[in-house]
């Protein structure tokens, strides 16, 4: 008899020693579900979590690539290329009435102002002979003044050949567009040669006729065929 209250007292000593662990386990459970229930009804923050999103995609995963930096280069950001003040076109179309169109050396030269240039055309064959891209010496001269002056033109320049050649047997240049570049090229360094340091391009539309030519006779469009374009930009030429 003794034996079985032993017994019986032994295990409900073992029985109450267990129970906290039970409550325990249902309050944790209680907790978590109250808190789950919290979160449902709040509204989260998209920002604030794409953040902790970042952060822990940065700290789990070190080996990531680096971004690297789109950002424009300092040295050819489009707001510090400068360009130089331009001179007005009508007034540089004043300029070149008396210093082109009445020089006798660049008789049959023509003067057009367009909206957004002017444009001095100088017969090829005051300038150059026949399927040649060699300045005549007798073209020299009136070249190294206008490239004097030019020198004082803060505008954009550009100089464009054109050619109307029918035979080039035999000759140096094949074509009329590298005949026509090649003339170009020559009154370029002309201009080079007076003083002229600006920028300047050049180009070579072979026996390409532009619009601009529309209004000049006949015998001024045979002879402008063979000419040479000194293109005057609205805008201004690079520091």
């Amino acid at each position: 008899m003794t034996e079985t209250k032993l017994h019986s007292s032994g295990s409900g000593s073992s029985g109450t020693s267990s129970v906290w662990l039970v409550i325990f386990a249902d309050l944790v459970a209680l907790l978590l579900t109250f808190f789950v229930m919290l979160f449902s009804m709040s509204n989260v923050s998209v920002e604030s979590w794409q953040k902790m999103v970042d952060a822990l995609t940065d700290a789990l995963n070190p080996t990531s690539e680096e971004k690297v930096d789109t950002a424009p280069d300092v040295k050819t950001n489009i707001d510090l290329v400068f360009r130089r003040q331009a001179i007005n076109l009508d007034y540089l179309r004043a300029v070149f009435e008396q210093k082109v169109i009445k020089n006798k050396a660049l008789k049959g030269s023509q003067l057009t102002l367009l909206e957004d240039r002017l444009v001095v055309s100088l017969p090829g064959s005051l300038l150059f002979g026949p399927n040649s891209a060699i300045l005549k010496k007798t073209a020299k001269d009136p070249l190294f003044t206008l490239g004097g002056l030019l020198g004082n033109v803060e505008n954009q320049l550009g100089v464009n050949g054109y050619a109307d050649e029918n035979n080039f047997e035999g000759t140096k240049y094949k074509s009329n567009w590298e005949l026509s570049l090649a003339r170009s090229i020559s009154v370029g360094n002309a201009f080079r040669q007076a003083g002229y340091s600006g920028e300047l391009l050049n180009f070579g539309y072979g026996n390409a006729h532009n619009p601009y030519l529309k209004n000049a006779t006949d015998d001024q469009r045979r002879i402008l065929s063979r000419r040479i374009d000194i293109v005057i930009l609205e805008s201004g030429g690079d520091k």
